[in-house]
């Protein structure tokens, strides 16, 4: 592909509900950042994605990125803007593939809850929704695909010790800890009867392997979440959303992976809720992609259907949360209105992939 700008990831106008205050934030930058000169500060948000929010901020002709927290939440983890801000600051001095951080403010009262601001990394993002002409041929999209799969198996290799990242989680006990946390996740965040859910949950739970070995792991590693170089789509130049980062397992990250990946002969409700754009021609399947991992990260991949379906449950989980803030009245955006039918479409490709100890062709 050319590096026509037009492909260039870009953002828009931002969603009612998610302003930020912009004489408050023009003001604070300058003297949070060196080097920034004070100017004009427009604003502009990236429409993607369902967690934290992603902002383009041009603080007199420099491109920032400023990542928040939505509105309404409870800052968890998953939301934790100085626990992101301090895993790329730790990873950049080692791993180049992660943008710069600038400045992290705790103090909510500039734009309503903590935040943290980056250089920006220009480059593409394959979302599911490009234009036509936009889309890779078949010759370039296994090696898009295999440039993905070739950097988390770079990532699950960083010495996350030398990065200064050794206490940023619990890699004992990591397993069972994800399943029983997203598992209570659920019940906790459950709104509709989904019985595929609850025969995933209980299977995972007997069915848990021993522990592989420890890494760092991404958590969200996805199309959507790496930036590709502008002239040369098969190289990663940045990867992006680190939130749900930690150490564990590098095959739980893996299923992750593994259940963003929606392939064309997977149930109808499955293609429409697909996150990530790997139904495209030559696009390789899920077991190309576990054969790809393993011959790049040097791993055996047992029982991968645990890791699978593990993915397809976590996401669902995440999907279910989303819902009930809908359901709940937490939130007023439509995107979160009919999750529900996503909840029901991955428990149910988990179980058909439980029920026949594969992770293709499973219909």
């Amino acid at each position: 592909m050319s590096d026509d700008p037009r492909w260039l990831d870009a953002a828009g106008p931002v969603r009612p509900g998610e302003e930020l205050d912009v004489e408050s934030l023009a003001a604070y930058l300058p003297d949070a950042i060196e080097g920034l000169e004070p100017g004009p500060l427009q604003v502009e948000q990236f429409p993607s994605g369902f967690s934290n929010l992603t902002y383009l901020v041009w603080v007199g002709g420099r491109p920032l990125i400023l990542r928040r927290p939505p509105p309404g939440v409870k800052i968890a983890t998953a939301h934790d803007m100085g626990r992101e801000y301090r895993i790329l600051s730790h990873l950049k001095p080692v791993y180049e593939k992660v943008p710069e951080p600038l400045a992290f403010c705790e103090d909510e009262s500039i734009v309503g809850t903590p935040f943290y601001v980056m250089e920006r990394v220009s480059g593409v993002i394959l979302r599911k929704g490009i234009p036509d002409e936009m889309v890779p041929d078949r010759e370039l999209t296994p090696r898009i695909a295999g440039a993905l799969v070739d950097t988390l198996a770079e990532l699950h290799a960083v010495d996350y010790t030398a990065a200064g990242l050794g206490e940023l989680g619990r890699p004992k006990g990591y397993v069972q800890r994800q399943i029983e946390g997203w598992t209570k996740r659920y019940q906790q965040a459950r709104t509709d009867e989904v019985p595929e859910a609850e025969r995933v949950a209980a299977w995972l739970h007997d069915a848990m392997p021993q522990a592989t070995d420890a890494s760092l792991i991404h958590n969200d590693f996805k199309h959507d979440n790496v930036v590709l170089d502008a002239g040369d789509w098969t190289r990663v130049v940045a990867v992006l959303d680190w939130e749900m980062a930690t150490l564990g397992d590098p095959l739980m990250d893996l299923g992750t992976t593994l259940a963003y990946w929606v392939q064309p002969d997977d149930p109808p409700d499955v293609l429409s809720a697909r996150l990530s754009p790997t139904l495209w021609p030559g696009t390789p399947s899920r077991a190309d992609i576990v054969e790809r991992y393993v011959a790049a990260s040097g791993r055996d991949v047992h029982d991968v259907v645990f890791y699978f379906a593990y993915g397809l449950f976590k996401v669902a989980v995440i999907v279910q949360q989303l819902h009930a803030r809908y359901v709940r009245g937490s939130t007023t955006d439509p995107r979160y209105a009919d999750l529900i039918v996503a909840v029901r479409a991955l428990c149910g490709l988990a179980w058909q992939s439980i029920q026949q100890r594969r992770i293709d062709g499973l219909y």
